[in-house]
């Protein structure tokens, strides 16, 4: 495989009701997993609401500024899957943050699209109102399809990544054979470790059990109970 669409598509083919990313907040006590189904009808949800609700076209750069979630391996899937670049720009076409990054971007929100993520269980809405031209995420992408074909997919040479303004290709991240095992990570989704390991997941046939707030005791214990090699230090 050699672009996102293409990968996910062959990992719903391969194993379409397995998990393929599992999350615990350990502060909070929220356990979500998502099958490779699951996944992609958010990945799907998420794509229509960058493209047809709020124009980004392919090519446009797209800043994920969110912790350790699972709603970050969503929108890099919706990224990637719409061809837009993730970016840790300061200046992006588009932006998506939690609610500790929100007042970093909420006075700009008039600039570029800005849609924030409530990182409360299940994907819900934020319990108070929004800055002026922030969408919520939680009200919005629950209106979008669960199945979604872009007209203008990427192409392998497109980049999918760029940090640092050093941009990785499609055809890097996922033409290779990948990782077919099950990990623990601590590492935020959307950041350079963190995107190229859940692209390596995907593209091998493996799985992602995302932690956050967890003691290394504890990350031990979740490790065994899930069946994960680890992955952080």
């Amino acid at each position: 495989m050699q672009t996102y669409p293409e990968t996910l598509a062959q990992a719903l083919r391969t194993d379409p009701g397995g998990p393929f990313v599992t999350f615990y907040d350990e502060a909070s006590g929220e356990r979500q997993e998502l099958s490779t189904t699951t996944y992609a009808n958010w990945v799907a949800k998420a794509s229509g609401l960058l493209l047809d609700e709020h124009g980004l076209e392919r090519g446009d750069s797209l800043r994920i500024d969110l912790p350790t979630h699972w709603l970050a391996t969503v929108f890099l899937g919706a990224a990637w899957n719409t061809g837009l670049v993730v970016t840790d720009s300061e200046s992006p076409d588009a932006v998506v943050c939690g609610p500790e990054t929100l007042p970093t971007w909420a006075d700009e929100a008039g600039k570029r699209p800005t849609l924030a993520c409530s990182l409360l269980p299940f994907g819900v809405r934020f319990a108070a109102p929004l800055p002026q031209g922030v969408h919520d995420v939680g009200i919005e992408v629950w209106g979008q399809p669960d199945a979604f074909t872009p007209w203008d997919p990427p192409a392998a040479d497109d980049a999918a990544t760029s940090w640092a303004g050093v941009e990785t290709s499609h055809a890097d991240l996922f033409g290779g054979d990948g990782k077919a095992v099950r990990l623990l990570s601590t590492v935020p989704s959307a950041s350079p470790a963190g995107a190229e390991l859940l692209a390596s997941l995907l593209a091998g046939g493996g799985s992602l059990v995302l932690v956050t707030n967890a003691t290394d005791e504890r990350l031990t214990a979740l490790a065994e109970s899930e069946r994960a090699q680890p992955n952080w230090s």
